[in-house]
């Protein structure tokens, strides 16, 4: 997998403190492109979104992915047929895509854009439901 393209912008002065904010993630798959037997070029796009209007973000690339005949017909047949990819190569484009996303996040001085851990107090029960994110510093 490969990253081409890296745009992030920050838009709200890192002096001022950083209201409650909503971060929209999207991945789309451009297209599934069969390349040679047994393998497949998916370029990606990851767009970040923050709400207020704090920052975003977007980075390109192209996944590729190999496996048997089988798999790799299965996988361009279903794109063909507009079904969403497969659920393993959302999961791998997610996983490095959101890993470089929180370098360049902290490169440009924005929250990241994943939920941080929360770290329960000791002595405390931990909440059946998150009450929601504060990215503020």
């Amino acid at each position: 997998m490969s990253i081409s393209t890296v745009s992030a912008e920050r838009f709200w002065d890192n002096r001022k403190p950083a209201p409650n904010i909503q971060i929209a993630t999207n991945i789309n798959v451009v297209s599934i492109d069969k390349k040679a037997e047994g393998s497949l070029d998916v370029p990606f796009v990851l767009t970040i979104s923050y709400n207020p209007s704090l920052a975003q973000m977007s980075l390109k690339g192209n996944a590729w992915v190999t496996g048997d005949k089988g798999e790799i017909e299965k996988i361009v047949k279903d794109y063909e047929q507009k079904k969403p990819p497969a659920q393993i190569i959302l999961q791998s484009i997610s996983n490095v895509v959101f890993t470089e996303s929180i370098i360049v996040s902290r490169i440009i001085g924005i929250p990241p854009p994943i939920p941080l851990p929360v770290i329960p107090e000791p002595g405390k029960a931990p909440e059946s439901k998150p009450v929601g994110r504060d990215y503020s510093r």
